[in-house]
């Protein structure tokens, strides 16, 4: 019964502080401007399965996908054994589903298959990042917490795993052929454990422990980790933007101006009005803090999974330049950590600066833009939405750069000179050329009088 009632205050502590760092994950969210997306719920539905569940990006580079695969699936059935734990430590039962015969022998026979595959997927993955070092998970963002973040999520698996075998070996043979299931894996085992029931009692109960233990110390890690898409991932394909590919948004009060330009007979709506009942403030253009994006974008840096293929197909970085989309939306996610709820467990990774590339200057104003965020990353990228096509979870960095553009732009008058010589001509010409519009169609003359020629 002692035993019980500790697994159950253990239990409602790691479930509660769990929720109460999701709460502050979500206020952050919340911080960004409103967006409606309400609607089309059979294609955000269809995309959900495909691309979340379904994982069909990741399978554009086979390897990582495969060992992705083994990982996510052995995580989702592997969890299923926890409801068996959780049922076993609050009532004191041992094997509760047991009754199920043939069914639970073919669930414990999964869970062990996967387990060693996920055991040996785990092992592949270190390899890659430690020892191949595959160039996408380098780079200035990548250094101190966000490299070691990803090694400590490895190695956690690999101790769940063992604490698993070590439970399910020691249980065997503690009981043999009593004990319901199947355990193709861990029966290879049980030669290396003690014959002292009391010492398999023992391991059993230390592998039982260690397994819910680490999956609570597992849950109340992902908040502070990149790991939490594997919760955020669904949400944030589900939200994501279903208009084409490089489709911008407009500004409304722009709009209505032009609008109200071409046509004067065009009735511009009235302004919005603030709970008082005066005229509301009017909103920046663009975004120069988090709290200027929109929700969806602040979602995204939440469900990054920081593998950098964003930034191995951007043209911008690959030539050399400063730009790197991953970047981008880290900075997102550090941004409104340091400025509203910051996790429990661990601090944001804020940089401010780099020794070797100085990214982001110590005296400037510590906003997103400028104060992690410099105008020359953003003036690198093409629009070209390679990023965008790149992110197995649907994040839209592109969304956030012409959002921080527009604030230079709009704001700042901070556009670089061959912009500004591109607005002049378009301002005065109505064409992005500084050619008269009288001149425009010369090179029609010219053709037609070649032709005669």
């Amino acid at each position: 019964m002692l035993e019980q009632l500790f697994f159950l205050l253990v239990a409602v502590a790691a479930f509660g502080l769990f929720a109460w760092q999701v709460r502050k994950v979500r206020r952050n969210i919340l911080v960004g401007r409103d967006r409606d997306m309400s609607g089309h719920a059979s294609e955000r539905l269809r995309k959900t399965l495909l691309v979340a569940f379904g994982q069909q990006k990741m399978f554009k580079r086979m390897i990582p996908a495969l060992l992705h695969l083994v990982v996510y699936v052995g995580f989702i059935v592997i969890n299923i054994e926890v409801i068996e734990i959780l049922i076993d430590g609050i009532f004191g039962t041992h094997r509760a589903l047991g009754f199920m015969g043939p069914l639970y022998a073919s669930l414990t026979g999964t869970n062990e298959v996967l387990g060693a595959l996920v055991v040996v997927a785990v092992i592949a993955l270190l390899w890659r990042r430690n020892v191949k070092k595959v160039r996408r998970f380098q780079g200035v963002e990548m250094r101190a917490w966000p490299r070691m973040d990803a090694d400590v999520i490895l190695y956690i698996e690999l101790i769940l795993m063992t604490a698993l075998f070590i439970m399910n070996a020691a249980d065997q043979k503690l009981h043999g052929d009593a004990l319901p299931g199947a355990f193709p894996i861990s029966s290879h085992l049980t030669g290396l454990l003690p014959e002292s029931p009391s010492a398999l009692h023992l391991l059993e109960r230390a592998g039982w422990w260690a397994h819910i233990v680490g999956i609570f110390l597992f849950l109340n890690y992902l908040p502070s980790s990149k790991h939490f898409h594997i919760i955020l991932a669904f949400p944030n394909v589900w939200y994501s933007r279903l208009v084409p590919q490089g489709q911008f948004s407009n500004i409304d009060s722009i709009t209505h101006e032009v609008k109200a330009m071409m046509d004067p007979s065009y009735q511009v709506p009235e302004p919005a009005v603030g709970p008082d009942g005066s005229a509301a403030a009017p909103t920046s253009f663009g975004a120069k803090d988090v709290e200027d994006l929109a929700w969806t974008n602040l979602l995204n840096a939440y469900s990054c999974t920081e593998c950098g293929r964003c930034t191995s197909v951007c043209p911008a970085n690959i030539t050399g330049k400063l730009l790197s989309p991953r970047k981008i939306i880290m900075d997102t996610r550090d941004r409104m950590e340091e400025k509203y709820e910051s996790p429990l467990i661990f601090r944001p990774n804020n940089y401010r600066t780099d020794p070797e590339t100085e990214r982001v200057k110590v005296d400037e104003e510590q906003t997103l833009l400028r104060g992690k965020v410099t105008p020359e990353e953003l003036w690198a990228c093409t629009t070209c939405n390679a990023c965008v096509e790149s992110c197995p979870v649907n994040i839209n960095p592109l969304e956030s750069i012409i959002e921080m553009r527009r604030f230079l732009v709009l704001e700042e008058s901070a556009a670089p000179n061959s912009l500004n010589v591109m607005f002049s001509n378009i301002e005065n010409n109505g064409a992005p050329w500084a050619f008269s519009p009288s001149d425009r169609f010369n090179w029609a003359d010219e053709l037609y009088v070649a032709e005669k020629a």
